[in-house]
């Protein structure tokens, strides 16, 4: 999650290539109806609704291809799926002010005798779109997915819905913090920029960037649907969205999913923290995997010895920018785009990591190279602004959701406490970004409600996502129910991972509305 493209994780999961205070409903700002006298007694006043002309609008479904490049739209076309917008209120304390777009995909059900209702998806991020995953999630969804319209929303300022871009040379705010005080005052410069470029080039937008915000949304596009209440599938950040959802608006969801549980407790502008010793984990099984297939990729034939190829790309990167097609690669990307190749465990990904590796070593040897496709996108992620509007939509929410300490020699204090032998990890989770330099949240965190009736999925080895934060969730809602995936080093699992276990016993839930009897426990095995 964050500094990795949540949503690409899941696109390359399925398609096999290849981040993060009281509540009430928004009725809660319904101005008081006036009484009408007359001489029987009145009846108790009925507010007005501030936001009836957004719950009541007309929805134009049109095709979702925006032009013959526009790969997700073929996709969307061919699944029959259809598009729209939905309009919203930038600001819900004044909602006859500015408006804002918030765009829709949905794939109706086909069993309409047997329809059970929508089921909204977010794929997480923050900030990833998520228009495109109903072709997908209605295939994993088997028979289940007949009686639901599927339906994918892009939150505000995300994909095509209105979008927030504050100009940046990059797609994350996420950097490793390098070797010593003057890389990280680097890195402090670095990322008091990109929170300046945010409030010079998109500062009407970012005060509104907060989940809470994006839930008011969803309530929204539930009215716009005419449905009562919505089901809802939620993935790594998308989890924590549904529990901001369904405390806000209880009674308003059916069957709810969150694959991927974050512990709302950890939510926040540095949620990365505490993730190292899964990640370190996930890296050595990667190498176990590696070393199995030396002739292929020729980085070590044990897993200390592939390890130890990695250690050795760092020091060199240390020593001076390694040079790969391109870009220059410093000691702050190469934990960086370590850390974005450790979130999906399947062969394909294993694989995609192992030759970007593969090309990093031959860098630091001195060595032309032109890097493998999974390496250039991720350089190119980092290194350009080719993805400014999703680092920029990804930071703003996470701002906007809660404070991070201002002081840098907090930062650097953490980043000096840390595993001193640990390069890869703790450099990136903690250290300094934008958030440090952002105005302070307009609300307080959501205090998320006591109970949900949930059902829970997180295999045990998420690196993103912990399973300790899943069985901190489960604990605390005694009426949801977790199924685990064991011995996965894998984020987000329906639909994605491959496990029948898993599959279908999500989809007996979405099927029925009946949470299964007891927890379930799935083997890593797929079928």
């Amino acid at each position: 999650m964050t500094a990795s493209l949540v949503a690409d994780d899941l696109r390359r999961g399925h398609r096999l290539r290849g981040l993060i205070a009281r509540t009430g409903p928004v009725a809660a700002l319904c101005l008081a109806g006036a009484l009408t006298l007359s001489a029987a007694p009145a009846a108790p006043a009925t507010p007005a609704d501030p936001l009836a002309r957004y719950h009541h609008q007309h929805l134009t479904w049109t095709s979702c291809l925006l032009g013959p490049d526009d790969e997700t739209g073929k996709e969307l076309a061919q699944a029959g799926a259809q598009c729209t917008d939905v309009t919203v209120p930038l600001d819900y304390t004044h909602p006859d002010g500015r408006t804002i777009t918030v765009a829709l995909s949905r794939i109706r059900a086909t069993d309409s005798a047997h329809r059970i209702g929508a089921l909204v998806l977010n794929s997480g991020g923050p900030g990833g779109q998520t228009i495109g995953d109903p072709p997908w999630v209605r295939k994993a969804m088997k028979d289940a997915g007949g009686r639901y319209d599927v339906v994918g929303v892009d939150p505000r300022f995300v994909g095509r819905s209105t979008t927030l871009d504050c100009g940046w040379p990059t797609g994350s705010m996420i950097r490793g913090a390098g070797k010593g005080r003057a890389e990280f005052d680097h890195m402090t410069s670095f990322s008091a920029d990109l929170a300046r470029r945010c409030r010079t080039h998109a500062g009407d937008l970012v005060p509104y960037a907060s989940t809470r915000d994006t839930a008011r949304d969803m309530d929204v596009v539930r009215a716009a649907l005419g449905e009562r209440r919505i089901s809802y599938l939620g993935y790594s950040y998308g989890s924590y969205l549904g529990e901001v959802y369904t405390t806000m608006f209880p009674g308003r969801t059916d069957r709810v999913v969150l694959d991927g549980v974050i512990d709302p407790a950890r939510y926040g502008p540095r949620l990365l923290r505490g993730t190292e010793a899964a990640g370190k984990h996930a890296l050595s099984d990667w190498a176990d995997w590696t070393a199995a297939r030396d002739k292929d990729y020729g980085l070590g034939r044990t897993r200390s010895a592939v390890l130890a190829t990695v250690e050795a790309i760092q020091s060199a990167a240390e020593r001076a920018p390694l040079r790969v097609g391109g870009y220059r690669v410093d000691d702050r990307i190469v934990p960086t785009v370590i850390f974005n190749g450790l979130s999906q465990d399947n062969p394909t990904a294993f694989g995609d990591f192992a030759q970007g590796v593969r090309d990093l070593r031959r860098a630091a040897e001195g060595h032309p190279v032109s890097p493998s496709p999974w390496l250039a996108g991720v350089l190119q992620f980092l290194l350009t602004g080719h993805d400014s509007g999703y680092g920029s939509a990804q930071t703003a929410i996470l701002c906007a959701d809660g404070s991070a300490p201002r002081d840098p020699e907090s930062y650097w204090r953490d980043l000096r406490r840390a595993d001193p032998e640990d390069r890869l990890f703790a450099p990136v989770t903690n250290n300094i970004n934008a958030c440090a330099f952002w105005a302070p949240p307009r609300e307080a965190p959501t205090t998320i409600r006591a109970d949900l009736p949930a059902l829970l999925v997180n295999a045990t080895g998420d690196p993103r996502t912990l399973y300790s934060g899943a069985e901190t969730v489960h604990r605390g809602w005694p009426s949801s129910r977790l199924i685990t995936l064991h011995d996965a080093d894998q984020h987000a699992v329906f639909g994605i991972f491959g496990s029948a276990c898993v599959d279908n016993a999500v989809n007996a839930y979405l099927a029925t509305g009946r949470l299964p009897a007891a927890d379930i426990s799935c083997p890593r095995a797929r079928p």
